[in-house]
């Protein structure tokens, strides 16, 4: 709040000089120390370093300090940052090794794990310290939000740039923290998704599960299969032209993602959602006839053919290519809403395709209904239940045999259902999902009798039925998606809605330099 100086309407004493009355009453300092930015997700400790204030200025570099096989790793991050700087600030900000007022080593203890780090500003130097160059790059998100949030934009702005004194140890509580893009509903393009892979990384987002296939389109180029794309991917929901990622596109979203520590789990969603399939290739429906195109929203209603072989010849090829693709060691294989397809022959079909996922060399991913089958060791089970006692016990169910799951509980986490009945987009069949409800909630207590140990982490997931456009995914992922990442990350003992909100309404001046379509929730006092 700005204080209003008021003209004095007493009379003025004699003593009063005319070079006091000169004086104004408040004068800002020039030098005055920044106050340090709150942090989200919120560290496991923070200490405010009383008097030490670090200035970026035009001779800082950032040096990259590690072993020579860490060495390539380290200096993409040092880059990725330092062109960051180079647009915001103006400066050269040059990156060197081993020296550097800014200053990112991979010389940290082991104990730090694979992403954590240590971080530590004073008024000599901006230390980033991790045992991994992933380490690095989770402690360089920190560093870019306790930067001005004009340190985020795409043209120079004026300084000063100032960084408030701090020392600060993190690690993450989960090591499965993602988002889902649905890009089968409607599609995006690279330029799009790598727009999201951005702005998920900043909150320390680990996973991108891409929903590569469903009933209104299959979005994943397969050589052996052709017509999955050229046919299969040509709509959208609404009949508008859709589209598909040839492999070197898709390649290209793996490497951007993987520069930013991001693993790509592509799913390919069976035995239901996939209308595009059957439409594609008549063989793999039970009458052998196919079905015309789907764009609309509808779900439940479509099968792969149980009975045929060719359907396990057609999961041999397609798991095959997109195992190759996708060099994490996950595979997400669906199994949701398969209503047409009958239990017995849902639970034949899942057995034999988790277990050519598994014969490609990786762990099988998929929602909770497959708890009712077999699941290859170290499979994944991802939760997305809004409270109702069939889907708890799928997952209870399902970690009673091994399984990890991931809290993705559709009235908390899905991004997709509106903020309240005035949301001009998304869906609410979960319910209204509130800012403060998305965040209101501990992934390892949600389900009871769910051992803690069973909870690989959470999920956002964004579903596209009412999403055309990377600004409307804005605008539903945020600012719900850095709530789930906090929970993902800080421990369980740091997690206050009170707090939090406070924090939240900080990123907002973050985001408007990013030019972030976000919702300004009323709930939230944005700054």
């Amino acid at each position: 709040m700005k204080r209003l100086l008021r003209p004095c309407r007493r009379p003025l004493l004699g003593l009063l000089t005319a070079a006091f009355l000169a004086t104004p009453l408040f004068v800002p300092s020039a030098t005055a120390a920044p106050a340090a930015p709150a942090l989200i997700p919120k560290p496991v400790s923070q200490q405010a370093l009383s008097g030490e204030t670090f200035t970026l200025q035009a001779s800082t570099a950032v040096g990259v300090i590690a072993s020579p096989d860490e060495r390539t790793a380290a200096t993409k991050v040092a880059e990725q940052l330092s062109t960051q700087l180079r647009r915001s600030t103006g400066f050269n900000v040059p990156v060197a090794a081993d020296v550097g007022t800014i200053r990112l080593s991979t010389n940290g203890a082991s104990s730090l794990g694979a992403e954590g780090y240590e971080l530590r500003v004073d008024r000599a130097a901006v230390t980033v310290t991790a045992a991994t160059p992933e380490g690095l790059f989770r402690g360089v998100t920190t560093l870019r939000q306790l930067l001005p949030a004009k340190a985020e934009a795409s043209a120079p702005q004026g300084g000063p740039w100032q960084i408030a004194g701090t020392a600060i140890s993190d690690s993450p509580r989960f090591a499965y923290r993602g988002t889902m893009l649905d890009v089968s509903r409607h599609f995006f393009s690279v330029t799009e998704v790598k727009r999201y892979i951005d702005l998920a990384s900043l909150y320390k987002l680990n996973k991108l599960h891409l929903h590569l296939a469903d009933d209104q389109g299959w979005r994943l180029q397969v050589d052996s299969w052709p017509r999955l794309t050229t046919y299969g991917g040509s709509l959208e929901v609404g009949g508008t032209p859709g589209g598909y990622y040839t492999k070197a596109d898709f390649a290209e979203i793996v490497r951007y993602a993987g520069e930013r520590y991001l693993t790509v789990i592509p799913e390919i969603d069976t035995p239901g959602h996939t209308n595009a399939a059957l439409a594609s290739y008549a063989d793999l429906n039970c009458n052998g006839v196919a079905p015309p195109l789907y764009t609309g929203t509808n779900v439940g209603f479509s099968s792969l053919c149980v009975a045929k072989p060719v359907t396990y010849s057609f999961l041999d090829d397609v798991f095959r290519e997109v195992a190759a693709q996708a060099p994490g060691d996950i595979v997400h294989l669906g199994g949701d809403e398969a209503h047409s397809t009958p239990h017995a022959d849902y639970v034949t079909f899942l057995n034999k395709a988790s277990a050519i996922v598994a014969g490609k060399g990786k762990r099988v991913m998929g929602w909770h209904e497959i708890g009712d089958t077999a699941l290859p060791a170290g499979s994944i089970v991802q939760y997305w239940g809004t409270d109702d006692t069939k889907s708890r016990d799928l997952a209870r169910l399902a970690a009673t045999k091994g399984a990890q799951i991931v809290m993705s509980p559709a009235n908390r986490a899905y991004l997709d259902m509106k903020y309240n009945k005035d949301t001009p987009y998304g869906l609410s069949w979960a319910g209204l999902v509130s800012v403060e409800k998305a965040y209101s909630w501990n992934p390892t207590t949600l389900i009871p009798n769910l051992p803690q140990s069973a909870v690989a982490g959470v999920e956002a997931p964004l579903w596209s039925e009412t999403l055309d456009n990377i600004d409307k995914v804005e605008f539903m992922a945020f600012p719900r998606l850095p709530g789930i990442a906090e929970l993902g990350w800080s421990p369980a003992s740091a997690l206050n809605w009170t707090t939090y909100k406070d924090r939240l309404a900080g990123q907002g001046s973050r985001w408007d330099a990013l030019s972030v379509n976000f919702y300004r929730a009323p709930e939230i006092a944005w700054r």
